[in-house]
């Protein structure tokens, strides 16, 4: 049970009947349109104790339409893609355009900023489509059982899992723009469980993670490798205590660090500056963080998890600086949010196949320091390092932070035993400011990444110093 391969065919086929459908809603009456479609297939093998749990694959095929008509827009989407069923979509959808309200902002691009190329960014593995169901299976089978070989305190699992994603992207306008993308992902997590019996009268489940993701099925790490660290993650948590309230430094492991960085694109996009909802608002070009801290946009990384040659509104991609050394650059828009603060899409767009465009990322990844992260801990006299954040604590008009957390106490530069049930909190402004220490260690697994940094001071709700 291998999945079809996504060839150039699959691409050029797309990209065909998306430009039909650009042609179908002009003749239906549309004074612009955009067409996306998208083919997807998904695969999922699930383990548990050694047993399988579950296998599923799936595929489908969707194509989203906007129309643009006397300053008004009517979004719809269909998954029949004869030709009789897109024309009544496309009258459909010109109809629904005249009883909308016009918005003087939703207009096409200006055709002379479209993409004229799509790059290769080399996103898709022919080996991912060529897994079947038993391959992946085995794979997640072997994940698990070298976490629970690895400790024999795993004593239960919430099982490994293994997943493909293969897709193609399509996307035409009446503007001239059609391209098209195919693209690849697979990823293996293992979730060891663990009896914690530190405390005889309140016994605890503690449980972890860890995995491995690629677009390439070469670039996977060993699920023997990838077992033990979860296991080797999940044991360390064992003894977990509070620790007093106070204010110490809160080093940020990577699997944490990444969605501070999410964080920020969250108050630093031009919806949320036309909205009026980020604390950021009015602040660029100031410094709104540390020197040390530089977050980049690249969507033209070849092979990285969300790199892509073209964005939702058919612009060409770019590298955007979101901070550099501590500056807040432009923000991140569409050319929607673009028009609405007065300024140049960043070819930053990203829509659904049901939805209007708006402002997203590709690979944001705050970039890495000089210290390695032994030099980084050991430079750490006292603290908290995260490694798990719980919640969502965040105020983005006043920049208010406040998270449940777990992780381990670090003492004289070492860590010393695993915490639980703690709140980390201060203002946004603050945490980014008071980076004070970025480590080297960044990995693109994802499509948001950061290294271990340090943040010099927050507050730590625990315990009270009596009880």
């Amino acid at each position: 049970m291998s999945g079809a391969q996504v060839t150039e065919e699959t691409v050029k086929e797309l990209c065909d009947l998306a430009q039909l459908t650009v042609e179908l809603a002009k003749k239906a009456g549309a004074d612009d349109a955009e067409v996306l479609v998208r083919d997807g297939s998904e695969l999922t093998a699930k383990v548990r104790l050694g047993e399988p749990e579950l296998v599923q694959e799936a595929g489908s095929r969707a194509l989203g339409l906007r129309v643009l008509r006397n300053g008004k827009r009517a979004v719809t989407y269909t998954s029949d893609l004869r030709r009789e069923a897109l024309e009544a979509l496309c009258a459909e959808s010109v109809t629904l355009a005249d009883f909308a309200e016009p918005d003087e902002y939703a207009r096409p691009p200006d055709p002379r900023l479209l993409a004229t190329q799509v790059p290769d960014l080399d996103l898709y593995d022919p080996r991912v489509a060529e897994v079947d169901a038993a391959w992946a299976l085995r794979q997640a089978i072997a994940g698990e059982a070298a976490a629970r070989k690895h400790d024999a305190r795993v004593t239960n699992s919430e099982g490994g899992t293994w997943s493909r994603v293969l897709g193609a992207t399509a996307f035409a306008t009446s503007g001239g723009f059609v391209g098209g993308y195919r693209g690849s992902y697979a990823s293996l997590v293992v979730e060891p469980l663990c009896d914690d019996t530190t405390d005889a009268t309140n016994p605890k489940k503690r449980n972890g993670y860890w995995w491995t993701a690629s677009r390439f099925l070469a670039e996977l790490d060993d699920p023997d490798e990838v077992g033990q660290e979860a296991a080797r993650r999940t044991v360390a948590t064992l003894g977990s205590r509070k620790v007093e309230t106070q204010e110490c430094a809160i080093v940020f492991d990577p699997e944490v660090a990444r969605s501070i960085v999410g964080t920020v694109f969250s108050v630093a996009n031009g919806s949320s500056f036309w909205r009026k909802s980020s604390y950021l608002l009015g602040k660029e070009g100031e410094l709104i963080a540390s020197p040390l801290v530089t977050i980049i946009d690249d969507p033209t990384i070849r092979r990285a998890p969300g790199s892509k040659p073209f964005d939702g509104d058919g612009l060409p991609t770019r590298i955007n600086p979101v901070v550099e050394r501590g500056v807040l650059r432009p923000v991140l828009c569409d050319v929607y949010s673009g028009r609405k603060l007065g300024r140049e899409s960043t070819g930053s767009a990203g829509r659904g196949i049901g939805g209007n465009p708006g402002p997203t990322t590709t690979n944001l990844v705050m970039q890495k320091g000089t210290l390695t992260r032994a030099q980084l801990l050991a430079d750490t006299k006292r603290g908290l390092y995260v490694t798990n954040l719980m919640g969502f604590g965040f105020n983005p008009v006043t920049g208010d932070f406040s998270r449940g957390a777990a992780g381990f106490w670090i003492e004289n530069g070492e860590l010393t035993f695993p915490v639980s049930e703690i709140t980390i909190a201060a203002n946004f402004d603050e945490i980014l400011k008071r980076i004070d220490a970025v480590a080297d260690d960044l990995e693109l697994r994802s499509a948001t990444a950061a290294p271990t940094f340090r943040v010099s001071h927050m507050t730590l709700a625990g315990t009270s110093a009596s009880a």
